[in-house]
C-alpha cells in the first residue's frame, strides 16, 4: 500500500474486550482506530482510550452544538490525548472556529452529509442541494474554518478535492461483496482512495467475523 494511505478501522462496538481483540489483531498493522459514540458512551469506553498507548486515535464524537458548548467540550478531552476528532460542518462557522481555536495537537476533522443518505433524505429534512452539492459547499466551509481534514463519501472526494487541499476522510468503505446495509454511498477501499481519499474509515467489513482474514483481503484489495 503507498505510503501516503491512511487506513482507520471503526472500533463500532460497546465491547471493551471485542475492542482489545480488534486492535490485538491488527497491531502490526499502521493503522488508527476510530471510536464512536457507541463506544465512547459505554461503561468503560472512555477509560479504554484513556489508556491506550502509541495508537492513532480517532474520535468520532461529530460534536454538533452552540460554539461554547463544542469548545467547552474540547476541553474535557485534553487528558485523552486524541489524534483526530470529529464535528459537523452543519454547526456552523462559529462553532467550526471555537473547536479548532482549543484544539492544541488534536486535528479537528469537519464532517460533511453522512453516508447514510442521499438526495430523497435530504429532501425530507427540507434540503433543497443534491448531496453533491451540499458537500461542495460543506468543504468551502471547512477551509474557511482552517480545520484539518474533512469527512465526506468518496462518491464526493473528486469534487471536494478540487476546494479543501488537506486531509480527505471517507468512511462507507466496504470490501468486494460485502453488503453496503444502512450505508447508502458506499465504496471499495481501492476505488475510494483512486477518487482521492487520502485516508478511509472501515468497520463492518474488517471487525464482523474472522478479523485476521478480513484484514488480509483488505491489504491484498490495495495491492
Amino acid at each position: 500500500m503507498k505510503k501516503n494511505r491512511k487506513i482507520f478501522i471503526a472500533v463500532d462496538t460497546n465491547s471493551t474486550s471485542r475492542a482489545k481483540k480488534i486492535i490485538q489483531y491488527t497491531k502490526k498493522l499502521k493503522i488508527g482506530y476510530k471510536f464512536g459514540l457507541e463506544f465512547f458512551n459505554s461503561k468503560n469506553g472512555r477509560s479504554f482510550v484513556s489508556k491506550l498507548k502509541k495508537k492513532i486515535v480517532f474520535a468520532d464524537l461529530k460534536l454538533n452544538d452552540i460554539p461554547n458548548t463544542c469548545s467547552s467540550t474540547i476541553k474535557t478531552l485534553r487528558d485523552l490525548k486524541i489524534n483526530y476528532l470529529t464535528v459537523h460542518i452543519s454547526s456552523g462557522l462559529d462553532s467550526l472556529k471555537a473547536v479548532k481555536n482549543f484544539s492544541g495537537k488534536t486535528k479537528i476533522v469537519g464532517v460533511s452529509t453522512l453516508t447514510s443518505l442521499n438526495d430523497k433524505d435530504l429532501r425530507e429534512t427540507g434540503h433543497t442541494r443534491s448531496v453533491k452539492n451540499l458537500v461542495i459547499q460543506q468543504a468551502k466551509l471547512a477551509k474557511k474554518a482552517n480545520l484539518d481534514a474533512i469527512v465526506c463519501s468518496a462518491h464526493e472526494a473528486p469534487y471536494v478535492k478540487k476546494i479543501f487541499k488537506k486531509e480527505i476522510i471517507t468512511p462507507g468503505i466496504r470490501l468486494v461483496g460485502d453488503k453496503a446495509k444502512d450505508q447508502k454511498r458506499i465504496m471499495t477501499p481501492k476505488k475510494a482512495f483512486e477518487n482521492g481519499a487520502n485516508s478511509i474509515v472501515i468497520g463492518r467489513s474488517i471487525t464482523k467475523g474472522n478479523i485476521r482474514k478480513n484484514i488480509k483481503k483488505l491489504i491484498k484489495s490495495l495491492n
